[in-house]
């Protein structure tokens, strides 16, 4: 049996959690009743009153942040029982609501309602109570519901998030599966929102890695959706998390969506964004992680692609770093002085090296037709001793032929182009 922390100086195991559950509760009593006790003899209180608030108040909602401003959610939870006045708003949905038939439903899947103060809560998610709102939502989840065997707090230790268009390009989806691909080979878990698109090539992406990713759904844990997707959420549940802040038999909505969006760039160190349209759920998530004080990267497309018109407005206008490998992810979401990444550079070839009399000379050499010392230094502007000097070490080093008549360029050297290892 699993255990599941309440606060943290006492964590009595959670009965309720395990999939034979159903024979382990001693009183019933449902949402509206009064507080649950369990076969090991633990009041579980603050879960059930967690749980039912997740069903009757919409993740993200201003007016229940404003109403609820200072109460824990036992508090909350027994004001909106007592029908107290001022909370008219939440009662149509608090008739209907029954935590503990929502724990048994969730755990029938395979699924836990995950809490503050629980060893596997992800404290990351609490900046959401000073990172202020966007687009009509704010605020810190009562609860997670999550589907996995993975540990969620682990797996968001070393995270990033993966989104962007739903109607990609092949361009687009390719780089976001490898680069989900290389994130996970890394050791970095990938979290995106298991929608199509971006979505879902950056799960399978990590997937084909054998890596571990998360999809935080805009719905309940046991919801396909889209259902095209439900084979690979399976598949993600198999071999990470699939999450969600509503409960079991939530659809989505589209506020829903933006809700989701908050969690996903508050949950993970840094936001990558790929491929997103200017007006696009994905920069609502790099809002959020910008609010959030986490990386914001967007990796570039074609100038002439409106589907990232969004992704270069992010490194133009909002400081967004441009993301054109792993490496720089890593780099964006390490701590400061860690995960550094020196800038690309061209190899460097044997020419790079020689001095500058070496060079001259070397650019003074004809490719075909052999020439004497005297025509290679006048060429060069060189001395004559010198130009000899420099004959007889580039002829040392391969990279000039010496003949009866003079040198010439091996052919080689000629096939490489002298422009280009010389630098001319």
């Amino acid at each position: 049996m699993t255990n599941y922390a309440l606060t943290n100086s006492a964590r009595p195991s959670f009965a309720l959690m395990n999939l034979a559950m159903t024979s382990d509760v001693v009183g019933s009593g449902g949402g509206t009743g009064g507080s649950e006790v369990f076969a090991d003899g633990n009041d579980d209180r603050e879960r059930l009153a967690r749980a039912g608030l997740s069903r009757v108040v919409e993740p993200g909602d201003l007016a229940a942040l404003k109403a609820f401003d200072g109460m824990s959610a036992l508090e909350i939870w027994d004001r909106l029982r007592q029908k107290s006045s001022g909370l008219e708003r939440w009662s149509t949905r608090l008739a209907e609501v029954d935590p503990q038939r929502d724990l048994e439903r969730a755990a029938a899947a395979g699924a836990r309602f995950v809490i503050p103060g629980d060893d596997e809560w992800p404290d990351d998610v609490e900046v959401l109570a000073e990172a202020g709102q966007l687009t009509r939502r704010a605020g810190v989840p009562f609860g997670l519901w999550v589907r996995g065997r993975g540990h969620l707090r682990e797996a968001l230790t070393r995270s990033a998030s993966v989104v962007g268009a739903r109607a990609c390009s092949s361009y687009g989806e390719h780089v976001a599966a490898e680069l989900s691909a290389g994130l996970a080979d890394s050791g970095v878990t990938v979290v995106s929102g298991g929608a199509f698109g971006i979505d879902a090539a950056a799960h399978r992406g990590a997937l084909a890695a054998c890596g571990t990713t998360i999809a935080v759904l805009a719905c309940g844990v046991d919801v396909s959706y889209p259902k095209r997707n439900a084979a690979l959420l399976s598949r993600v549940a198999e071999q990470g998390l699939v999450v969600a802040e509503l409960p079991p038999g939530c659809s989505p909505t589209k506020l829903r969506f933006l809700a989701r969006n908050r969690l996903i760039a508050a949950a993970t160190q840094g936001t990558v964004v790929i491929e997103a349209a200017i007006r696009s759920g994905a920069l609502n998530t790099a809002g959020w992680a910008e609010q959030c004080g986490r990386a914001v990267l967007a990796v570039p497309g074609p100038v002439t692609s409106r589907m990232s018109a969004g992704s270069h407005l992010l490194v133009r206008e909002r400081n967004a770093v441009l993301a054109t490998s792993v490496a720089d992810i890593i780099e964006a979401i390490s701590p400061y002085g860690t995960g550094l990444t020196q800038p690309p550079r061209a190899p460097q070839s044997l020419t790079d090296t020689l001095d500058p009399d070496l060079q001259r000379t070397l650019d003074a050499v004809p490719v075909h037709t052999p020439a004497p010392a005297t025509r290679i230094a006048v060429t060069a502007g060189l001395d004559l001793p010198t130009t000899h000097q420099s004959l007889e070490a580039l002829t040392a080093l391969s990279l000039i032929t010496q003949t009866p008549t003079g040198w010439h360029l091996p052919p080689a050297h000629v096939a490489l182009g002298r422009g280009q290892e010389g630098g001319a």
